[in-house]
């Protein structure tokens, strides 16, 4: 070995003896869930109502992840997630209640469902005893639901919508850790005043902001344009941020018996998208519209022509965008169009809150009001 390679490898002897050593990733400590109390009492009162959906369904083997529950197909009753989860009875005292309806019944969910259950829950947030409300509900019309009761649930108190992507029996199901977070979202303190609450996959987004954006990935729901506003984890809950849009103490539909809602109908825009379909939707008795628009809340000529008959007819028109993300803005085009713009509304859930917005009257200024608070 020449002098020159010997001092070399002394070199490096020396450099890597004198390294700091790299630190291993640090893991942490497990936190177990918390021991049943002696004394229940002390828990927070939380209530478990079931509104059905994957959650509450079961499927066989348990590798049927996508076809699963159907009529004659027992359902999980709240009995037995209190059951299966006996983990619950270390952070609250679970009431069950159970507002599905019935399996025979061959319409999907409807208005009435939505008015029984909001009603119910302004009775539950009244009883002193109840510290906060879980409702299981189906992924796929659940954000819409927990936005309606944003709108018109008169309380502080945390109300948290959960479900899930796979049966209660799938193999690696989402339902069990979803619900005993939602338990856990629904007794934390620091989730009172923040409206309608979504929790699942460990995020909890507002019911306002948060959509279902995939068909089967458990990571489904998101707040596509604001995020998370907090996280269940595993050694506690945590916010981050409070949501700013007026909801359920602030809601001036709050605590009101809504039996019906004027009609409103939601028209997509695409290419060459015929504006006939908006005169049906004007002649079937529509008295608003929400238009699903292209870009930053576009409709086509034909769909532009009809808005203008259907706000002849009195017809009050939204506008939302298709991008999943952005906001439909103020414009002057806009607005010499006498079309409201939806903000970031997904667009049925403009369609919910033109509905609520027109149970006090079809005023273009008041419409408009409404939408920029809510």
């Amino acid at each position: 070995m020449t002098s020159v390679a010997y001092h070399r490898c002394i070199a490096a002897a020396c450099w890597l003896l004198l390294a700091p050593v790299a630190h291993a990733q640090e893991i942490p400590t497990y936190a177990p869930p918390p021991p049943i109390p002696a004394d229940t009492q002390a828990l927070p009162t939380i209530v478990l109502m079931s509104m059905g959906g994957t959650i509450a369904s079961r499927g066989t083997p348990r590798l049927n992840i996508t076809n699963y529950g159907g009529k004659g197909v027992p359902r999980v009753d709240p009995q037995d997630w209190v059951h299966d989860l006996p983990e619950l009875a270390g952070i609250a005292n679970v009431i069950i209640e159970d507002q599905r309806a019935p399996q025979d019944r061959t319409s999907s969910e409807t208005h009435e469902d939505f008015a029984r259950v909001a009603k119910r829950l302004n009775q539950l947030a009244a009883d002193p005893r109840i510290a906060g409300i879980v409702v299981t509900h189906g992924t796929n019309t659940m954000a819409e639901t927990a936005y309606y009761m944003n709108l018109t649930v008169n309380t502080d108190k945390p109300i948290v919508f959960v479900g899930s992507q796979r049966p209660w029996t799938g193999l690696s199901g989402d339902g069990p850790r979803n619900l005993y977070d939602a338990v856990r979202v629904a007794a934390s303190p620091e989730a009172r005043g923040k409206g309608v609450l979504h929790a699942m996959n460990q995020f909890i987004n507002t019911a306002r902001d948060v959509d279902k954006t995939s068909a089967y990935r458990v990571n489904t729901f998101k707040g596509v344009d604001v995020g998370a506003i907090g996280f269940a984890d595993p050694d506690r809950v945590r916010f981050y941020r409070e949501p700013v849009r007026r909801h359920t103490t602030q809601s001036e539909f709050a605590g009101k018996d809504y039996s019906s809602l004027p009609p409103v109908e939601v028209a997509y825009a695409y290419r060459d998208a015929p504006g006939y379909l908006i005169d049906a939707m004007v002649a079937h008795g529509a008295k608003g519209i929400v238009v699903e628009g292209t870009g930053a809340g576009s409709a086509t000529s034909s769909q532009t022509e009809a808005i203008k008959r259907a706000q002849a007819s009195g017809v009050v028109v939204v506008m939302t965008a298709r991008t999943d993300g952005g906001r439909v803005q103020d414009t002057p085009r806009r607005r010499e169009a006498l079309i409201v713009p939806g903000d970031n509304l997904k667009p049925e859930k403009a369609r919910i809150l033109l509905q609520l917005a027109l149970t006090q009257s079809s005023d273009l200024a008041n419409v408009t009001r409404i939408f920029n608070e809510y």
